[in-house]
C-alpha cells in the first residue's frame, strides 16, 4: 500500500513539475504581447495625449495584468515619489518585478536599453525609439513562440514519463 501511494506521489509531483515547466513556456509568450501593448499605449499617451511620464505610465498599470501591471506601478511611484530620474526609476522597476516575469535575459537587454532613452528626447524621437523595442519584442516573441510549439507537448510528456521511469527503477 505504501509503495502505491509512494508511486501515486512521484507521478503527481514529477507531471506536476512538468506542466510548470510548460506553464512558463505559455507564459513568456502571452506576456512579450502585452509588454508591446503597454509600449503601445504609452506611445500613445505620449504622442496623442501629451500626457507626463508619471501618469502615462500609472494609466498603463491599471489597463495591463500581473506582473506588468507591478512594473508600471512601481515606475510610476518612483517617478513621483522616491525623486529618481526617469533612467534610475526604470531600472529600479525592472529590478524589483523581473524576477516575478517570464521574460528571459535578452529581454531586460531591450527593456534596459529603451529605458535609457526614455524621457530624453522630443516626442517624435521617443516615438522612434518605442518603435524599436516594439521591434525588438516582436522578434522575441517569435522566438518564444517557435519554443513554446516545439517544446509544451515534450516538456508536459517528460515530466510524466519521467515519474513513471522513476517508479519503475525503484520498484
Amino acid at each position: 500500500m505504501i509503495k502505491l501511494l509512494g508511486a501515486v506521489f512521484i507521478i503527481v509531483s514529477t507531471s506536476w513539475a512538468g506542466f510548470e515547466a510548460a506553464r512558463h513556456l505559455t507564459e513568456r509568450p502571452r506576456q512579450l504581447r502585452l509588454l508591446k501593448v503597454a509600449l503601445q499605449s504609452l506611445e500613445a499617451e505620449i504622442m496623442y495625449g501629451h500626457t507626463p511620464l508619471a501618469e502615462a505610465t500609472k494609466n498603463i498599470a491599471k489597463q495591463m495584468d500581473k506582473p506588468l501591471t507591478w512594473f508600471f506601478e512601481a515606475f510610476s511611484h518612483k517617478l513621483d515619489k522616491a525623486n529618481l530620474n526617469v533612467k534610475q526609476a526604470w531600472q529600479e522597476s525592472l529590478d524589483e518585478v523581473w524576477q516575478s516575469t517570464a521574460f528571459k535575459k535578452a529581454e531586460l537587454e531591450i527593456m534596459k536599453q529603451f529605458g535609457e532613452t526614455l524621457g530624453q528626447h522630443d516626442r517624435h524621437t521617443q516615438q522612434k525609439h518605442i518603435l524599436l523595442a516594439m521591434t525588438h519584442l516582436e522578434r522575441e516573441e517569435l522566438e518564444a513562440r517557435d519554443k513554446q510549439i516545439r517544446y509544451e507537448k515534450m516538456v508536459k510528456s517528460l515530466g510524466v514519463l519521467s515519474g513513471l521511469l522513476l517508479i519503475i527503477l525503484l520498484m
